[in-house]
Protein backbone atom coordinates (compact mmCIF):
# COMPACT_ATOMS: atom_id res chain seq x y z
CA UNK A 1 0.00 0.00 0.00
CA UNK A 2 2.62 2.39 0.86
CA UNK A 3 4.72 1.67 -2.09
CA UNK A 4 1.66 2.54 -4.38
CA UNK A 5 1.05 5.91 -3.02
CA UNK A 6 4.99 6.41 -3.33
CA UNK A 7 4.72 5.95 -6.75
CA UNK A 8 1.34 7.77 -7.20
CA UNK A 9 3.07 10.81 -5.37
CA UNK A 10 5.99 10.90 -7.79
CA UNK A 11 4.09 10.01 -10.88
CA UNK A 12 1.65 13.44 -9.89
CA UNK A 13 4.78 15.41 -8.42
CA UNK A 14 6.39 14.46 -12.89
CA UNK A 15 2.99 16.06 -13.63
CA UNK A 16 3.48 19.15 -11.60
CA UNK A 17 6.77 19.92 -12.61
CA UNK A 18 5.47 19.34 -16.03
CA UNK A 19 2.53 22.07 -15.74
CA UNK A 20 5.38 24.23 -13.87
CA UNK A 21 7.40 24.12 -16.86
CA UNK A 22 4.43 24.88 -19.48
CA UNK A 23 2.56 26.92 -17.69
CA UNK A 24 4.21 29.95 -17.97
CA UNK A 25 4.67 29.65 -21.95
CA UNK A 26 0.66 31.10 -21.94
CA UNK A 27 1.98 34.51 -19.81
CA UNK A 28 5.52 34.22 -21.41
CA UNK A 29 4.67 36.41 -24.13
CA UNK A 30 4.16 39.50 -21.79
CA UNK A 31 6.92 39.31 -19.06
CA UNK A 32 4.55 41.44 -16.68
CA UNK A 33 1.30 39.25 -16.78
CA UNK A 34 3.88 36.43 -15.66
CA UNK A 35 5.34 38.43 -12.72
CA UNK A 36 2.02 39.33 -11.78
CA UNK A 37 -0.07 36.32 -12.00
CA UNK A 38 3.25 33.67 -10.80
CA UNK A 39 2.40 30.25 -13.08
CA UNK A 40 4.87 28.47 -11.58
CA UNK A 41 3.63 29.05 -8.47
CA UNK A 42 0.45 27.13 -8.65
CA UNK A 43 1.91 23.76 -9.95
CA UNK A 44 4.63 23.78 -6.73
CA UNK A 45 2.10 24.64 -3.93
CA UNK A 46 -0.15 21.70 -5.50
CA UNK A 47 2.49 19.43 -5.49
CA UNK A 48 3.22 20.28 -2.01
CA UNK A 49 -0.52 19.77 -0.85
CA UNK A 50 -1.31 16.66 -2.99
CA UNK A 51 2.05 14.33 -2.97
CA UNK A 52 3.49 15.88 0.37
CA UNK A 53 5.90 18.01 1.64
CA UNK A 54 9.02 16.16 0.65
CA UNK A 55 8.03 15.75 -2.95
CA UNK A 56 6.95 19.12 -2.94
CA UNK A 57 10.10 20.42 -1.85
CA UNK A 58 11.91 18.69 -5.06
CA UNK A 59 9.57 19.87 -7.66
CA UNK A 60 9.53 23.38 -6.35
CA UNK A 61 13.28 23.76 -6.09
CA UNK A 62 13.90 21.97 -9.43
CA UNK A 63 11.25 23.68 -11.84
CA UNK A 64 12.34 27.24 -12.42
CA UNK A 65 16.72 25.62 -12.80
CA UNK A 66 15.27 22.90 -15.30
CA UNK A 67 13.08 26.04 -16.96
CA UNK A 68 16.08 28.02 -17.01
CA UNK A 69 18.55 25.46 -18.06
CA UNK A 70 15.77 24.12 -21.34
CA UNK A 71 13.98 27.42 -22.07
CA UNK A 72 16.56 30.61 -20.86
CA UNK A 73 13.66 31.82 -18.84
CA UNK A 74 14.08 32.60 -16.10
CA UNK A 75 17.19 34.60 -15.85
CA UNK A 76 19.61 32.60 -13.86
CA UNK A 77 19.94 35.01 -10.44
CA UNK A 78 15.80 35.15 -11.08
CA UNK A 79 15.80 31.14 -11.28
CA UNK A 80 18.02 30.47 -8.21
CA UNK A 81 15.80 32.25 -6.17
CA UNK A 82 12.85 31.61 -7.31
CA UNK A 83 13.49 27.75 -6.36
CA UNK A 84 14.56 28.65 -2.70
CA UNK A 85 11.41 30.24 -3.10
CA UNK A 86 9.06 27.44 -4.60
CA UNK A 87 10.68 25.05 -2.33
CA UNK A 88 10.03 26.87 0.35
CA UNK A 89 6.12 27.37 -0.46
CA UNK A 90 5.88 23.77 -1.30
CA UNK A 91 6.78 22.76 1.98
CA UNK A 92 5.78 25.23 4.23
CA UNK A 93 1.98 24.42 2.81
CA UNK A 94 2.33 20.82 2.18
CA UNK A 95 4.04 20.32 5.88
CA UNK A 96 1.41 22.38 7.79
CA UNK A 97 -1.60 21.01 5.92
CA UNK A 98 -0.48 17.29 6.46
CA UNK A 99 0.09 18.40 10.29
CA UNK A 100 -3.07 19.91 10.66
CA UNK A 101 -6.04 17.65 12.59
CA UNK A 102 -8.69 18.48 10.54
CA UNK A 103 -7.86 18.89 6.70
CA UNK A 104 -10.30 21.14 5.39
CA UNK A 105 -10.71 24.48 3.52
CA UNK A 106 -9.83 26.59 6.48
CA UNK A 107 -6.65 24.50 7.24
CA UNK A 108 -5.59 24.55 3.57
CA UNK A 109 -6.27 28.91 3.45
CA UNK A 110 -4.14 28.53 6.65
CA UNK A 111 -1.18 26.73 5.23
CA UNK A 112 -1.16 28.78 2.04
CA UNK A 113 -0.97 32.00 3.58
CA UNK A 114 1.59 30.94 5.92
CA UNK A 115 3.63 29.13 3.01
CA UNK A 116 3.04 32.41 1.11
CA UNK A 117 4.51 34.55 3.64
CA UNK A 118 7.21 32.13 4.47
CA UNK A 119 8.44 31.93 0.51
CA UNK A 120 8.58 35.27 0.27
CA UNK A 121 10.80 35.64 3.69
CA UNK A 122 13.13 33.06 1.78
CA UNK A 123 13.04 34.72 -1.42
CA UNK A 124 14.01 37.98 0.57
CA UNK A 125 16.47 36.30 2.29
CA UNK A 126 18.43 34.33 -1.14
CA UNK A 127 17.89 37.87 -2.94
CA UNK A 128 19.98 39.38 0.46
CA UNK A 129 22.57 37.02 0.15
CA UNK A 130 22.93 37.16 -3.78
CA UNK A 131 23.20 41.31 -3.16
CA UNK A 132 26.69 40.01 -1.45
CA UNK A 133 27.68 37.37 -3.86
CA UNK A 134 26.78 39.13 -7.09
CA UNK A 135 25.93 42.64 -6.89
CA UNK A 136 22.34 42.25 -7.77
CA UNK A 137 20.56 45.54 -6.49
CA UNK A 138 17.90 44.59 -3.47
CA UNK A 139 16.35 47.03 -1.29
CA UNK A 140 13.03 47.30 0.82
CA UNK A 141 11.56 49.16 -2.25
CA UNK A 142 12.07 46.45 -4.43
CA UNK A 143 11.06 43.43 -2.38
CA UNK A 144 7.41 45.10 -1.15
CA UNK A 145 7.15 45.98 -5.37
CA UNK A 146 8.06 42.44 -6.25
CA UNK A 147 6.93 40.26 -3.24
CA UNK A 148 3.65 42.23 -2.80
CA UNK A 149 2.15 45.04 -4.69
CA UNK A 150 3.11 43.31 -8.39
CA UNK A 151 2.31 39.86 -6.84
CA UNK A 152 -1.23 40.72 -5.45
CA UNK A 153 -3.31 39.41 -8.56
CA UNK A 154 -1.25 35.97 -8.35
CA UNK A 155 -1.91 35.57 -5.03
CA UNK A 156 -5.38 36.30 -5.32
CA UNK A 157 -5.72 33.66 -8.07
CA UNK A 158 -3.69 31.42 -5.75
CA UNK A 159 -6.09 31.93 -2.90
CA UNK A 160 -9.23 31.52 -5.35
CA UNK A 161 -7.82 28.87 -7.18
CA UNK A 162 -5.92 26.61 -5.18
CA UNK A 163 -8.82 26.05 -2.77
CA UNK A 164 -11.59 25.42 -5.08
CA UNK A 165 -9.32 22.81 -6.70
CA UNK A 166 -8.70 21.35 -3.79
CA UNK A 167 -12.24 20.65 -2.81
CA UNK A 168 -13.66 19.78 -6.53
CA UNK A 169 -10.71 16.96 -5.68
CA UNK A 170 -12.56 16.49 -2.76
CA UNK A 171 -15.68 15.45 -4.28
CA UNK A 172 -14.33 13.58 -7.01
CA UNK A 173 -12.70 11.30 -4.72
CA UNK A 174 -9.30 12.03 -6.17
CA UNK A 175 -8.05 13.74 -3.07
CA UNK A 176 -9.61 13.67 0.24
CA UNK A 177 -9.80 16.26 2.91
CA UNK A 178 -9.62 14.49 6.38
CA UNK A 179 -11.70 15.37 9.84
CA UNK A 180 -9.49 13.62 11.49
CA UNK A 181 -5.84 12.48 11.37
CA UNK A 182 -5.53 8.87 11.60
CA UNK A 183 -3.68 8.65 15.22
CA UNK A 184 -6.68 10.90 16.72
CA UNK A 185 -9.28 8.46 15.26
CA UNK A 186 -7.25 5.43 16.31
CA UNK A 187 -6.62 7.23 19.61
CA UNK A 188 -10.85 7.88 20.10
CA UNK A 189 -11.66 4.30 20.01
Amino acid sequence: MKHSKQIRAMVLSAMFLALGLVLPFFTGQIPQIGGMLLPMHIPAFLCGLICGWQFGVVVGFIMPLLRMVLFGMPPLMTAVAMAFELAAYAGIAGFLYSRSRWQCVVALYRSLIAAMIGGRLVWATVRVVMTGVASVPFTWQIFLTEALVNAIPGIILQLIFIPALMVALDRTGMVHFRRERAEVRAAGK
